[in-house]
Protein backbone atom coordinates (compact mmCIF):
# COMPACT_ATOMS: atom_id res chain seq x y z
CA UNK A 1 0.00 0.00 0.00
CA UNK A 2 1.24 3.64 -0.68
CA UNK A 3 2.82 4.88 2.47
CA UNK A 4 4.13 8.59 3.21
CA UNK A 5 6.71 6.96 5.30
CA UNK A 6 8.35 4.33 2.63
CA UNK A 7 11.17 6.33 2.39
CA UNK A 8 11.57 7.50 5.93
CA UNK A 9 11.67 3.83 6.99
CA UNK A 10 14.06 2.67 4.01
CA UNK A 11 16.51 5.41 5.11
CA UNK A 12 15.90 4.60 8.79
CA UNK A 13 16.82 0.65 8.02
CA UNK A 14 19.64 2.07 6.24
CA UNK A 15 20.98 4.05 9.13
CA UNK A 16 20.11 7.73 7.59
CA UNK A 17 18.80 10.06 9.77
CA UNK A 18 15.00 10.31 9.27
CA UNK A 19 13.17 12.70 6.59
CA UNK A 20 10.43 15.15 7.93
CA UNK A 21 7.63 12.89 7.14
CA UNK A 22 5.41 12.78 9.87
CA UNK A 23 3.84 9.74 11.39
CA UNK A 24 0.43 8.63 10.31
CA UNK A 25 -2.85 10.66 12.32
CA UNK A 26 -4.17 7.25 12.96
CA UNK A 27 -3.26 3.71 13.97
CA UNK A 28 -4.33 1.35 11.23
CA UNK A 29 -5.30 -1.90 13.22
CA UNK A 30 -8.04 -3.36 10.92
CA UNK A 31 -9.47 -2.85 7.09
CA UNK A 32 -11.10 0.15 6.58
CA UNK A 33 -14.82 0.01 5.49
CA UNK A 34 -15.78 0.12 2.21
CA UNK A 35 -15.18 3.28 -0.12
CA UNK A 36 -16.84 4.90 -2.98
CA UNK A 37 -17.31 2.85 -6.09
CA UNK A 38 -16.90 3.06 -9.70
CA UNK A 39 -16.51 0.57 -12.67
CA UNK A 40 -13.17 1.25 -14.94
CA UNK A 41 -12.49 -0.93 -17.89
CA UNK A 42 -9.26 -2.38 -19.18
CA UNK A 43 -9.53 -2.76 -22.61
CA UNK A 44 -6.58 -5.21 -23.48
CA UNK A 45 -4.52 -5.45 -26.85
CA UNK A 46 -6.51 -7.26 -28.82
CA UNK A 47 -9.93 -5.55 -28.06
CA UNK A 48 -10.87 -7.68 -24.86
CA UNK A 49 -12.81 -5.43 -22.23
CA UNK A 50 -12.52 -6.15 -18.75
CA UNK A 51 -14.73 -4.20 -16.31
CA UNK A 52 -13.66 -3.98 -12.50
CA UNK A 53 -15.35 -2.42 -9.72
CA UNK A 54 -13.12 -0.15 -7.77
CA UNK A 55 -13.01 1.26 -4.36
CA UNK A 56 -11.92 5.05 -4.76
CA UNK A 57 -8.65 5.59 -2.56
CA UNK A 58 -8.54 9.44 -2.72
CA UNK A 59 -8.05 11.21 0.90
CA UNK A 60 -4.41 10.47 2.15
CA UNK A 61 -5.73 8.43 4.95
CA UNK A 62 -7.49 6.20 2.54
CA UNK A 63 -4.65 5.86 0.64
CA UNK A 64 -2.43 4.90 3.21
CA UNK A 65 -4.55 2.05 4.52
CA UNK A 66 -5.56 1.01 1.11
CA UNK A 67 -6.62 -2.79 1.03
CA UNK A 68 -4.44 -3.22 4.75
CA UNK A 69 -6.22 -6.72 6.46
CA UNK A 70 -8.53 -7.26 3.77
CA UNK A 71 -8.54 -10.98 3.30
CA UNK A 72 -9.51 -11.59 0.14
CA UNK A 73 -9.61 -9.18 -3.31
CA UNK A 74 -12.63 -10.75 -5.50
CA UNK A 75 -11.27 -11.29 -9.49
CA UNK A 76 -13.49 -8.44 -10.45
CA UNK A 77 -12.64 -6.09 -8.19
CA UNK A 78 -10.16 -3.46 -6.95
CA UNK A 79 -8.48 -0.50 -5.15
CA UNK A 80 -8.42 3.00 -7.44
CA UNK A 81 -5.24 5.26 -5.90
CA UNK A 82 -6.16 8.41 -7.88
CA UNK A 83 -2.90 10.77 -7.77
CA UNK A 84 -5.16 13.33 -10.24
CA UNK A 85 -1.53 14.61 -11.57
CA UNK A 86 1.20 12.02 -12.48
CA UNK A 87 3.65 11.44 -10.02
CA UNK A 88 5.93 8.98 -8.88
CA UNK A 89 3.65 6.22 -7.19
CA UNK A 90 5.47 3.97 -4.63
CA UNK A 91 3.49 0.87 -2.94
CA UNK A 92 4.08 -1.61 -0.27
CA UNK A 93 2.51 -4.45 1.12
CA UNK A 94 2.44 -3.39 4.97
CA UNK A 95 -0.48 -5.24 6.48
CA UNK A 96 -1.53 -6.59 3.58
CA UNK A 97 -2.45 -10.20 3.68
CA UNK A 98 -3.34 -11.26 0.74
CA UNK A 99 -1.03 -11.40 -2.82
CA UNK A 100 -2.20 -8.32 -5.35
CA UNK A 101 -1.15 -7.23 -8.91
CA UNK A 102 -0.53 -3.67 -9.06
CA UNK A 103 -0.98 -2.04 -12.29
CA UNK A 104 0.77 1.61 -12.91
CA UNK A 105 -1.88 3.77 -14.83
CA UNK A 106 -0.26 6.88 -17.37
CA UNK A 107 -1.93 10.43 -17.94
CA UNK A 108 -3.66 8.91 -20.93
CA UNK A 109 -4.63 5.83 -19.26
CA UNK A 110 -2.31 3.49 -20.47
CA UNK A 111 -0.68 0.92 -18.60
CA UNK A 112 2.88 2.08 -17.66
CA UNK A 113 4.18 -1.34 -15.61
CA UNK A 114 2.17 -4.29 -13.38
CA UNK A 115 3.68 -5.70 -10.57
CA UNK A 116 2.26 -9.23 -10.72
CA UNK A 117 1.82 -11.46 -7.35
CA UNK A 118 3.08 -8.85 -4.75
CA UNK A 119 4.19 -10.12 -1.74
CA UNK A 120 2.23 -10.12 1.57
CA UNK A 121 2.95 -7.56 4.13
CA UNK A 122 6.26 -7.12 2.71
CA UNK A 123 8.04 -3.49 3.10
CA UNK A 124 9.75 -3.67 -0.41
CA UNK A 125 9.03 -0.71 -2.27
CA UNK A 126 6.96 -1.32 -5.43
CA UNK A 127 7.81 1.45 -8.15
CA UNK A 128 5.80 2.82 -10.89
CA UNK A 129 9.15 3.28 -12.83
CA UNK A 130 8.26 7.17 -13.63
CA UNK A 131 5.02 9.10 -13.53
CA UNK A 132 1.31 7.84 -13.67
CA UNK A 133 -2.03 9.37 -12.48
CA UNK A 134 -3.15 5.86 -10.91
CA UNK A 135 -2.38 2.95 -9.15
CA UNK A 136 -4.83 0.37 -9.40
CA UNK A 137 -4.98 -2.62 -6.99
CA UNK A 138 -5.81 -6.00 -8.22
CA UNK A 139 -6.43 -9.45 -6.78
CA UNK A 140 -2.95 -11.00 -6.96
CA UNK A 141 -2.41 -13.31 -10.50
CA UNK A 142 -5.45 -11.80 -12.26
CA UNK A 143 -3.34 -9.64 -15.18
CA UNK A 144 -1.91 -12.88 -16.16
CA UNK A 145 -5.15 -14.49 -15.91
CA UNK A 146 -6.82 -11.91 -18.04
CA UNK A 147 -3.83 -11.20 -20.66
CA UNK A 148 -3.93 -8.06 -18.75
CA UNK A 149 -0.41 -6.40 -20.39
CA UNK A 150 1.70 -3.19 -20.25
CA UNK A 151 0.37 -0.83 -23.07
CA UNK A 152 -3.62 -1.75 -22.64
CA UNK A 153 -5.77 0.88 -22.17
CA UNK A 154 -7.70 1.88 -19.03
CA UNK A 155 -10.81 3.44 -19.27
CA UNK A 156 -12.84 5.34 -16.12
CA UNK A 157 -14.30 8.65 -15.05
CA UNK A 158 -10.86 9.54 -13.31
CA UNK A 159 -9.27 9.92 -16.41
CA UNK A 160 -11.50 12.81 -17.12
CA UNK A 161 -11.91 14.50 -14.09
CA UNK A 162 -9.94 17.53 -13.39
CA UNK A 163 -6.93 17.71 -11.00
Amino acid sequence: MRRRLVLTLLGALAGAPLAAAPLPAHAVDAPQPALSRDTIVIVGHGGVRHPFTVELALTEQQQETGLMFRKSVPADTGMLFDWRAPRESQMWMKNTLVPLDMVFINEDGTIRHIAENTVPESLAVIDSHGPVRATLELQGGITEKLDIRVGDKVEGKFLTAAP
